[in-house]
C-alpha cells in the first residue's frame, strides 16, 4: 500500500499559498493529558457533530488535553491547544478498553497563534481553529502552557518527566483518522504520525482552568482532575490528507 505522501492530491490556496495534499509537517513536539470524564456530559457536548463518546468503561468517556509546537511544516512556526474527545467510527457503538483501540479523536476544540494555519485548517479540514495566545514555560525537566481568547484563560497545564519508552516500539508509521466539524458537515481526516523520544507517565499533568466559556466547557466534565496518562513526544512528522464528509 502507498503511503500518504505518495498518493497525489489536491491543491489548495491559502492567503496566495498553494498547498499541495498531503500537508506536511516535518518537525513538531506534543504534550498530551489523558483524562476520564462522564460520558453522558460529554455526549451532550459534541451530540452536534452525529458521532458517539467510545466508553472505555461504563458511563466514561475519554478527553484528550494536547499543546502542539509546530517548528517545521508546510503550514510554518506555531501553537495549537487541541481539546479531543474520543469518538467509536461511524455507525460503531463499542465499549471498552479494546474499542478505546479503534477509537479516533473529534477535535472540539483548537485554539492556534497564526493566521495562516488558521484560515489553511478551517478551509482545508474543517478543524474548528481560532486565534488565542500562548505562554509556553520549557524548562527541560518541566513543561507548562498557558492559552488565553482575549484575555480570558482557556486552560493552562504543567507536565511532570515521563519515563521513556523504547524508540523500537514507536518507530513505525501511524495510519490514523481524526474527525472534525464545521458548517453543518462532520469531516473524516486522514493523517500519518513518525513519532520519536515519547515519553509515558500516569497521572502527571497538572491541569488549570479559567473563566473562558469553553474552560466552563470541560468543567462541566468534571474536570480538573487526576490525569489517567500524560506523556510528550520529542519529536513529531506528520502528513494530512484531504478532508472526506460522513454521509
Amino acid at each position: 500500500m502507498a503511503e500518504m505522501s505518495d498518493i497525489p492530491g489536491s491543491t489548495h490556496t491559502i492567503a496566495g499559498t498553494v498547498l499541495t495534499m498531503p500537508v506536511r509537517v516535518r518537525k513538531a513536539d506534543v504534550h498530551t493529558a489523558m483524562f476520564s470524564v462522564d460520558a453522558a456530559a460529554t455526549q451532550r457536548l459534541i451530540d452536534y457533530s452525529g458521532l458517539e463518546v467510545c466508553q472505555h468503561r461504563p458511563g466514561r468517556a475519554v478527553v484528550n488535553l494536547m499543546l502542539a509546537r509546530y517548528l517545521d511544516g508546510d503550514l510554518g512556526q506555531y501553537n495549537e491547544f487541541g481539546t479531543c474527545v474520543m469518538v467509536n467510527p461511524p455507525g460503531s457503538h463499542a465499549r471498552g478498553l479494546r474499542a478505546l483501540g479503534e477509537a479516533a479523536a473529534f477535535i472540539h476544540h483548537l485554539p492556534v497563534d497564526q493566521a495562516f494555519t488558521l484560515e489553511a485548517g478551517r478551509s482545508i479540514w474543517g478543524f474548528p481553529k481560532f486565534m488565542a495566545d500562548f505562554d509556553v514555560r520549557d524548562s527541560g525537566a518541566r513543561f507548562g502552557f498557558g492559552v488565553r481568547e482575549n484575555g480570558s484563560l482557556i486552560a493552562g497545564i504543567d507536565w511532570s518527566g515521563g519515563v521513556p519508552v523504547p524508540s523500537a516500539l514507536t518507530a513505525k508509521p501511524q495510519v490514523l483518522k481524526t474527525y472534525t466539524y464545521a458548517e453543518g458537515t462532520t469531516r473524516e481526516v486522514p493523517w500519518e504520525m513518525k513519532t520519536s523520544g515519547l515519553r509515558v507517565r500516569p497521572g502527571g499533568a497538572n491541569l488549570r482552568l479559567g473563566d473562558h466559556p469553553h474552560a466552563r466547557e470541560l468543567a462541566s466534565l468534571g474536570l480538573p482532575k487526576r490525569a489517567m496518562v500524560s506523556g510528550s513526544v520529542g519529536h513529531v512528522d506528520m502528513t494530512f490528507g484531504d478532508a472526506r464528509i460522513l454521509d
